[in-house]
C-alpha cells in the first residue's frame, strides 16, 4: 500500500540525508543535539526511574520535548505530548502523513495511522489510561512472562514506566523515518514483582513510509543467569471478526488454550487460512517469519519477524461482547520455549508491520 490517501484500502469501518537525533547511546554521539540546560534534569529523572521502577513518575511531556523532541520542515517529527489520562506519549510523524503514538506507560504503541488517517491498531473501549492496569489495546509488551505463571499475568513491562533513551529522524527528503528508543531496567519495583534479576530491555520503534518497525532487546546486566518469555500482544482493527483471516499458519502445530487454559491441547492447523467462528486462543509454535492478517476490506497487515519463534492468535468472542467483533490479536511471541541469558548475554527480536492491498 502506498502512503497516500488516494491509495488507501484500509478503513475497516467506513468513515472511520543522514540521521540526526538525541539520546544516551554512545555511537555517533556527535550527531545528537541536546540542550545543555536539559541534560542534568533528564539525568536526574532517569535516576529516579531506575531506583523506583514501577512507582516512578516520568518526566513531564514538556521536559521530554525540550530534551528529545525533533522538528523538520513539516513540523514536529518526534513530539512528546500529554495523552489520555495525563500520561505522556511520544508521537512519531512521517513526512508522508502517517503517524504512530507510543505511551511511556508500558511502552505501548496505541496508534498507527496511515496517511489517509485510517487506524491500523485497536484500543479496547474498556482500556484504562490511569496507571491502575496495563493499557488494553495497541501493542502491549509481555515481559518477563507471557500469560499466567509465577508472576502476574503477562509480567510487569506493560504496566511499568519506561524511560527515553534516544530519538532520531532520517532527513532524507523522500523518507524521514522518526524513531524513539525506550528502556526498562531492573528496580525495586521489578524485584517486588518476583523477578530478582538485573536486566535492561530496549525497545526501538521506527515509523517508515509504509512500515512500523519494532526492535526488542533484552540484556542480562547481572552476575547470574535468568530465563524469560515475551511477546508483542498486538491488537489489529478488523471489519468484523467473521470477515478476518490469517494466512501463513496452515499445517503448523498449535496449543489450543480454549478448552482448558491450564492444560492446552496440541492440535494441527488443517486450514490454509485461520478464520474466526468462536473464542480463539492459540499458540502456533515454530511459526514462519511472515504471516498476513486479512482485515476484511481487501487490505491486510503483513507481519514479518526475526527471532519471534511463536505466533499467538486471540479473540475473546462473546466474553467481550462490547468489542470482540472489532479486533483480532496476532502476536509475535517467544513463549513455547523460555529464553535463558547468562551474564552479559543478550537476546534480540524484530517485528515489522506493513499494510498491503490483498486484491
Amino acid at each position: 500500500m502506498r502512503c497516500a490517501a488516494s491509495q488507501s484500502r484500509w478503513c475497516p469501518f467506513e468513515g472511520s540525508r543522514g540521521r540526526r537525533g538525541r539520546g544516551l547511546r554512545g555511537a555517533s554521539s556527535a550527531t545528537w543535539r541536546r540542550p545543555e540546560c536539559a541534560k542534568g534534569r533528564a539525568r536526574d529523572r532517569r535516576v529516579l526511574l531506575s531506583r523506583e521502577g514501577l512507582r516512578a513518575v516520568p518526566p513531564s511531556a514538556e521536559e521530554l520535548q525540550k530534551t528529545y523532541g525533533l522538528t523538520n520542515e513539516e513540523g514536529k517529527s518526534v513530539a512528546f505530548e500529554e495523552g489520555r489520562g495525563g500520561l505522556t506519549k511520544v508521537v512519531l510523524n512521517h513526512a508522508c502523513g502517517s503517524s504512530a503514538e507510543v505511551y511511556l506507560y508500558g511502552a505501548c504503541v496505541t496508534s498507527w495511522k496511515q496517511a489517509s488517517g485510517d487506524e491500523v491498531l485497536y484500543v479496547r473501549p474498556d482500556a484504562k489510561f490511569d496507571r491502575t492496569k496495563a493499557i488494553s489495546g495497541g501493542i502491549p509488551i509481555c515481559f518477563p512472562q507471557f500469560g499466567p505463571g509465577e508472576m502476574k499475568q503477562h509480567g510487569f513491562a506493560r504496566d511499568s514506566v519506561w524511560s527515553v533513551a534516544s530519538t532520531s529522524a532520517d532527513y532524507n527528503p523522500d523518507d524521514r523515518d522518526p524513531n524513539v528508543e525506550l528502556v526498562l531496567e531492573d528496580s525495586e519495583g521489578t524485584r517486588e514483582c518476583g523477578f530478582p534479576h538485573a536486566f535492561r530491555v530496549s525497545y526501538s520503534i521506527t515509523l517508515h513510509r509504509e512500515t512500523l518497525q519494532t526492535d526488542f532487546r533484552v540484556i542480562n546486566t547481572g552476575d547470574s543467569a535468568f530465563e524469560f518469555t515475551a511477546a508483542l500482544h498486538s491488537y489489529f482493527e478488523v471489519a468484523g471478526v467473521e470477515n478476518a483471516s490469517i494466512s501463513g499458519l496452515g499445517g503448523l502445530t498449535y496449543l489450543n488454550k480454549v478448552p482448558d487454559p491450564n492444560n492446552p491441547k496440541q492440535e494441527t492447523e488443517a486450514n490454509e487460512e485461520v478464520a474466526f467462528s468462536g473464542e480463539t486462543d492459540r499458540i502456533y509454535t515454530e511459526a514462519p517469519s511472515e504471516v498476513v492478517l486479512n482485515v476484511g476490506t481487501g487490505a491486510g497487515v503483513q507481519i514479518q519477524n526475526e527471532n519471534w519463534s511463536d505466533c499467538v492468535v486471540w479473540n475473546p468472542w462473546t466474553s467481550m461482547e462490547a468489542c470482540y467483533k472489532e479486533f483480532v490479536c496476532v502476536e509475535n511471541a517467544k513463549t513455547s520455549e523460555r529464553v535463558k541469558l547468562e551474564p552479559n548475554q543478550s537476546w534480540r527480536a524484530r517485528a515489522d508491520f506493513e499494510v498491503k492491498d490483498l486484491i
